[in-house]
């Protein structure tokens, strides 16, 4: 189990959202974005469409995050604490920023600290059926239940069970035959 905070913008329609399923699992926290929120990622995997690819390694907190980990459990977040899971130190923790990309910088702006940016593997097509007439999509960005799925699973944490509700679940997983090593 790779703990993991999902920072969702306000704006974005639940009735849309392909992580809300997910909603009460002891592993995943949601909070919602709000004015003066302040949210230290130092310690977490930041799933983004920069930095470098994930890779096994990524799950492994150095010494000094397995030593703050349950400090930064208490006070990553303005709105309070995280759970006692986030504490552990065993593995980093993932940070998901749940918004449109067009909106995505104001929630980047929420953050403090230092995460490690990664992302995923080029050329995994997400399923979801979007149409921005707003603004363009970067080459590689899935909805925000792909990525978290996908990120587990190249880190040995295969859990279908993220992917139960999932509208879109069969042409996803469908696409992913075509990327040995996933």
């Amino acid at each position: 189990m790779i703990p993991t905070v999902v920072i969702r913008h306000p704006k974005e329609r639940l009735s849309k959202c392909s992580l809300e399923p997910l909603r009460g699992r002891p592993d995943l926290v949601f909070i919602k974005a709000k004015p003066g929120l302040r949210f230290d990622a130092s310690g977490f995997v930041l799933l983004h469409t920069g930095g470098g690819v994930l890779c096994p390694a990524d799950a492994v907190p150095n010494e000094e995050e397995k030593a703050c980990a349950a400090q930064r459990a208490m006070t990553a977040c303005s709105l309070g604490p995280l759970p006692a899971c986030f504490g552990e130190g065993k593995v980093r923790p993932f940070l998901l920023l749940d918004s449109t990309w067009r909106l995505l910088p104001q929630l980047e702006a929420c953050l403090t600290g230092n995460p490690l940016p990664r992302r995923l593997p080029d050329g995994v097509r997400t399923a979801y059926p979007r149409v921005s007439k707003l603004a363009p999509e970067p080459s590689g960005g899935l909805a925000s239940v792909e990525a978290l799925y996908l990120a587990r699973r190249l880190l040995g944490d295969n859990d279908p069970s993220l992917l139960a509700n999932y509208h879109w679940r069969e042409e996803f997983l469908a696409r992913l035959v075509d990327f040995p090593g996933i």
